[in-house]
């Protein structure tokens, strides 16, 4: 069960995450990064709440994050270890998707969900990297998918 108790890795809180990448409300969608391993992995934390716009109308009578949202998250997740990899240098920097392989929805994530966004880096070449991540509630696989971003100079 993914628990903050258990982390022994660096914190990164909702203020630090918004200097380290441009995303901003409604966009945000990482409340705190936890367990962060330089170049290795990090594992992103977002509340999910029904006062979210896109709960307006995905679903109005049962609502359900939309699975993109979640490759989101853990594209944004990624993005952070990016950061805490390459330093100052590289915070605020725009990462744009090259691909997304293999993403897979198990199951739906609702309101009241606290979903744990676990990313680990596969490898990097230049200013391309490619991560795998998984998605999770209570310890329950709800999304996973491989992609690769591209770092931008502004």
């Amino acid at each position: 069960m993914d628990t903050v108790e258990k982390r022994t890795g660096k914190v990164i809180d909702i203020n630090r995450v918004m200097q380290m990448i441009p995303h901003r409300y409604p966009f945000l969608m990482v409340d705190k990064v936890v367990d962060v391993v330089p170049d290795i992995s990090a594992v992103g934390i977002k509340n999910v709440t029904v006062s979210e716009p896109h709960f307006q109308g995905h679903f109005p009578q049962r609502p359900i994050m939309p699975g993109v949202l979640i490759i989101e998250a853990m594209a944004q997740t990624a993005a952070v270890l990016v950061v805490e990899t390459l330093g100052p240098g590289a915070e605020g920097k725009l990462v744009y998707f090259m691909s997304v392989e293999n993403a897979r929805f198990r199951k739906p994530v609702v309101p009241g969900d606290t979903l744990y966004i676990h990313v680990h880096k596969q490898r990097s070449r230049g200013n391309v990297w490619k991560f795998r991540g998984e998605a999770k509630v209570d310890g329950a696989l709800m999304a996973e998918a491989t992609y690769a971003a591209m770092i931008m100079d502004s």
